[in-house]
């Protein structure tokens, strides 16, 4: 009787190759970082997806070149790993950021099953890039002034309860949101969803904007509020940019205030303080003042959650706990 196949263990990493997880930022050459061109010219192989491998097509002549699919990043990376363990230098490179929805976390998946450590002799940078986060903001105004998050939308991956919860979270919570991946030829119904889970806590003209190949030859540039933007062109290539409840639209611009007019007042070019605020220490509400004003109530821990829309939990623990005095913050020398 034959014995049962057994899985052989995975071939031991001893090369003195190099593994180069490169973002490419949007796209476009000035975008593009001097350590990310200096990474792809001492680079021996480029292998990446066919559309980011054209991005650098003038920077990788005379290199061997391996263009992989969409749904090949696993691929990608057990390519890369087998050049490296040849003594080859690989630029395996993304578009926007390899730790941002990219390579990195695919390329150290397979090292680990490999048996890799830092120590391995096989070398591991990140070289980073602008991420379509920062680079689709830029094309708009500034909406990522406060908090902000990125959510993808792809459920090729992920369960879209898993993504579906996400999403109602930070609707809930008020941040900023990136869509990433919104919509395909194959997924066109889950840009609804997630416009559906929004509406249920943001208002209908909360400011969006959708950026189509940012800084790329074919960039678009939409601005449109939460009830219209299910209606508009989005793609795999679009970016969807969600307002918080005090973005604006001003002048073609999307802003996000960072929060200076619940501090200080500008009159005449001069800045002060509002009654009550003191520079370089935490508003009248933040954690001191509302700790001493919820204590200082009469109200019910549930009245409380209700209103401040918080865990009744966490209400009941802080109206117990003593915070230390708050000093002002001395100024910091440039």
């Amino acid at each position: 009787m034959n014995a049962p196949a057994t899985t052989p263990a995975p071939t031991p990493v001893t090369s003195t190759g190099k593994i180069m997880l490169v973002g490419l930022g949007p796209g476009s050459q000035e975008h593009l970082t001097g350590r990310a061109r200096a990474a792809i010219a001492e680079a021996d192989t480029i292998i990446g997806y066919v559309t980011y491998i054209r991005l650098v097509q003038d920077l990788i002549e005379g290199k061997e070149v391996i263009k992989k699919s969409m749904t090949e990043e696993l691929d990608r990376a057990i390519e890369a790993l087998e050049r490296a363990q040849a003594g080859k230098k690989v630029a395996l490179v993304s578009s926007g950021d390899a730790g941002v929805y990219g390579m990195a976390g695919p390329t150290f998946e397979v090292l680990f099953q490999a048996g890799w450590t830092p120590d391995s002799g096989i070398e591991v940078e990140i070289v980073p890039g602008a991420s379509a986060i920062n680079t689709c903001a830029a094309l708009v105004g500034a909406p990522l002034t406060h908090d902000f998050c990125a959510i993808s939308l792809s459920d090729l991956l992920t369960p879209w309860p898993t993504i579906a919860r996400r999403l109602d979270a930070v609707a809930y919570a008020d941040f900023v949101v990136a869509l990433y991946n919104p919509k395909s030829g194959r997924r066109t119904q889950q840009i609804v969803e997630a416009q559906r889970l929004f509406l249920r806590h943001r208002a209908p003209d909360t400011p969006v904007a959708i950026v189509k190949s940012g800084f790329r030859p074919r960039q678009n540039i939409v601005l449109t509020t939460l009830e219209k933007m299910a209606e508009e062109d989005i793609g795999m290539l679009s970016t969807v940019l969600i307002g918080n409840s005090n973005t604006f639209i001003r002048h073609g611009l999307m802003v996000t205030p960072r929060g200076y007019a619940n501090k200080y007042e500008v009159e005449g070019g001069e800045r002060s303080t509002r009654d009550g605020e003191q520079a370089g220490v935490s508003l009248s509400s933040g954690l001191n003042g509302w700790v001493a004003t919820i204590q200082a109530s009469d109200r019910s821990p549930a009245e409380l959650a209700a209103e401040y829309r918080l865990p009744q939990d966490y209400i009941e623990a802080v109206l117990h706990i003593e915070l230390p005095a708050e000093e002002p913050e001395a100024p910091v020398e440039n």
